[in-house]
């Protein structure tokens, strides 16, 4: 069964299809969301909500692009709107005029594995967070972030360098390294 095929059968409302494009994607959407979610019960909340919207615009797929893309995106806005919920999303005022210093790059060459540095994001502040698995993960501009999260694009800058120079100090104590302030 190709992946047209399960699409087709999904917009034709067909049961069997739906289950079947679930159960390809659930795990990599369940991972998607928890980036964006405090823990494994919320994530999975969202997971579902993503899904509902899933299979009701299933029809406005164009099959142009990546489908698992497709539906990425609209896990993220869905964990984005459940946030927004929730009011979570702590940002900062109109930081445009402050000047940012430039963004250290974080370097972690095989020292940590990927669970380890998922638990550090998690550690995160909430629009640090979702600032950071925006931009960094699922490769949105801070254009498009701004319009998003209805922040300034500045603000979308220093949320972003703020939640690196976190990381970076989480990092630093983690691997137990001296943080040298320049």
């Amino acid at each position: 069964m190709s992946e047209n095929d399960i699409i087709k059968g999904c917009v034709a409302g067909k049961r069997e299809f739906q289950k079947k494009l679930y159960e390809t994607f659930a795990g990599k959407m369940l991972y998607v969301c928890f980036r964006y979610c405090k823990n494994r019960e919320e994530a999975e909340d969202v997971l579902q909500d993503g899904f509902i919207k899933v299979f009701k615009y299933i029809g406005t797929f164009k099959f142009e692009g990546s489908f698992e893309g497709w539906v990425r995106r609209i896990m993220v806005n869905t964990a984005i709107e459940h946030i927004r919920k929730k009011k979570q999303v702590h940002v900062f005022d109109d930081l445009e005029n402050i000047i940012e210093s430039p963004e250290s790059e974080l370097n972690i060459t095989g020292k940590l594995n990927e669970k380890e540095l998922l638990k550090m994001v998690h550690l995160l502040p909430d629009g640090y967070r979702t600032v950071f698995n925006m931009y960094v993960i699922e490769g949105y501009s801070h254009k498009e972030i701004a319009e998003t999260l209805g922040i300034a694009e500045g603000t979308s800058k220093s949320q972003l360098s703020k939640s690196k120079e976190f990381l970076k100090t989480l990092l630093h104590k983690y691997l137990d390294i001296e943080v040298k302030h320049e």
